[in-house]
């Protein structure tokens, strides 16, 4: 009896390209994150538009100053579906000095490849910049972001409990997991 074993085709991967975001992607991210569920792993709550075009604005200085940056996302129609990147880790606590990658996607975007395909650009072009390692922080609970950092390789390191996100209520603090990639 001879074993017969059917070729599976590769699961077609989607098209992404990354850009500096402009002023008026901080517009399209604060429309695609306008979304509880979107925001439910950083705090739960749709940030101002202030928000997001000082974000822009200091990703365009990255970009000129560092060679990366949290580029945004196009579809293959052009569309922003998010953003994905690199950046100096912005906070006083956990991986203070490191360069942490990221992505955050719409909703509508979820489940078809684009944070991994997009993740591994932004590996790649880091690894070009020179940077020698990069971490990725994530909460316990996200289980896709969770994926897309082990498709990149990296490693779960060390855990952190966050600040309040909720400020002076001690039962908003979540747990971050620092994923770990040396390039």
């Amino acid at each position: 009896m001879t074993e017969q074993t059917d070729t599976l085709p590769a699961p077609l991967l989607p098209t992404v390209e990354l850009r500096v975001p402009t002023h008026e992607d901080a517009f399209a991210w604060h429309r695609l994150f306008d979304d509880p569920e979107v925001m439910r792993f950083f705090g739960g709550l749709s940030a101002e538009l202030s928000v997001y075009e000082e974000l822009t604005a200091r990703q365009r200085r990255h970009d000129a100053e560092l060679g990366y940056c949290l580029w945004t996302m196009l579809d293959s129609a052009g569309a922003p579906i998010g953003f994905t990147g690199a950046q100096p880790w912005p906070r006083t606590w956990g991986p203070v000095g490191e360069i942490e990658i990221g992505w955050r996607l719409g909703r509508a975007a979820w489940g078809k490849g684009y944070a991994t395909v997009a993740a591994e650009v932004t590996v790649e072009r880091v690894r070009a910049a020179g940077v020698p390692s990069v971490v990725a922080m994530i909460d316990t609970e996200n289980e896709r972001s969770i994926a897309v950092a082990r498709r990149l390789g990296m490693e779960p390191a060390e855990s952190f409990t966050t600040p309040p996100r909720i400020p002076g209520v001690e039962s908003s603090r979540r747990t971050a997991r620092c994923f770990r990639l040396t390039l």
